[in-house]
């Protein structure tokens, strides 16, 4: 779930971590609930992970793997207290999910970063347990949840521990499919905790074609809204791109996300790149 991303020199770390993930362009009757979530202001992008999250079940026996590349060719050119500079960096996240039930899956990130003048470095890793309620409930949307929980280098995150909450609300029509994650995000352990809770709402809306699917995608934060001063407004970002299905099995998600606003990272151009083995769970 990333992808290559552009920054203007000199912006804040967190300012450079917008959470990322997807909506669609034109005509979808879903689009001023998207434009509801512009209004409210973002944080910054992790620099390991672009990705809105889909209602994507896997049964036993099922393997996917994600890729995410992401190059930082405008960051910040000198050290931000533990974090090396950002100038010139680049982050490589793989992601491989195991499916145990229909309703249950497993992933892990491993995360990786470097910078030149320096070998690669590993920055971390993460663990997803995936949740999904069965289709045949009948309920009005295909509904998921996440949690992912991080331990990353200090290098290259200010808090080394930190969890994630992603709950999955995903709805399908003949051409377009809309995917809406309310995420909460909450740091453990590093000067983030005293923030509290953040909101970091994601949204997808996609029109569903044969070989290429186009999409837009909306990424944003609210920063402490459990901890004064709260709902801290920060940056948010539309991402206009979409997704390629060359083989089955294989998929490539291309992006360029620009700024709503005057407190983005700037113009950021995303990859995932991911592979599936095994045969889909019956829904």
């Amino acid at each position: 779930m990333g992808g290559f991303v552009t920054l203007k020199k000199g912006d804040s770390l967190r300012t450079r971590r917008l959470t990322a993930r997807y909506l669609v362009l034109g005509g979808c009757p879903l689009f001023s609930l998207i434009l509801f979530f512009c209004a409210l202001s973002a944080q910054a992008q992790d620099p390991f992970e672009i990705h809105v999250y889909e209602y994507e079940p896997l049964a036993l026996h099922q393997y996917s793997l994600e890729a995410h590349l992401n190059f930082d060719p405008q960051g910040t050119a000198t050290r931000d207290g533990t974090l090396l500079p950002t100038l010139h960096q680049t982050h490589l996240t793989l992601e491989p999910t195991i499916g145990v039930s229909p309703e249950f899956a497993l992933g892990f990130m491993f995360l990786n970063a470097w910078e030149p003048g320096n070998s690669p470095q590993f920055a971390g890793w993460r663990v997803l347990p995936h949740f999904y309620a069965p289709e045949s409930w009948d309920l009005p949307v295909r509904v998921g949840f996440v949690a992912e929980f991080s331990f990353q280098n200090t290098r290259y995150e200010e808090n080394s521990r930190r969890v994630e909450l992603r709950p999955i609300l995903d709805k399908e029509f003949t051409r377009w499919q809309v995917v809406f994650n309310p995420v909460f995000e909450h740091a453990l352990h590093g000067p983030g905790t005293q923030h509290g809770w953040n909101f970091e709402p994601a949204m997808l809306v996609r029109w569903k074609r044969k070989t290429f699917s186009p999409s837009l995608e909306y990424y944003g934060e609210i920063e402490s809204i459990n901890v004064p001063p709260r709902a801290q407004p920060e940056v948010h970002q539309l991402f206009v791109g979409g997704d390629w299905e060359l083989r089955p099995g294989f998929s490539v998600n291309l992006g360029t996300g620009f700024d709503l606003g005057s407190n983005g990272p700037g113009v950021v151009l995303k990859s995932r790149f991911e592979w599936d083995w095994g045969t889909k769970p019956n829904r």
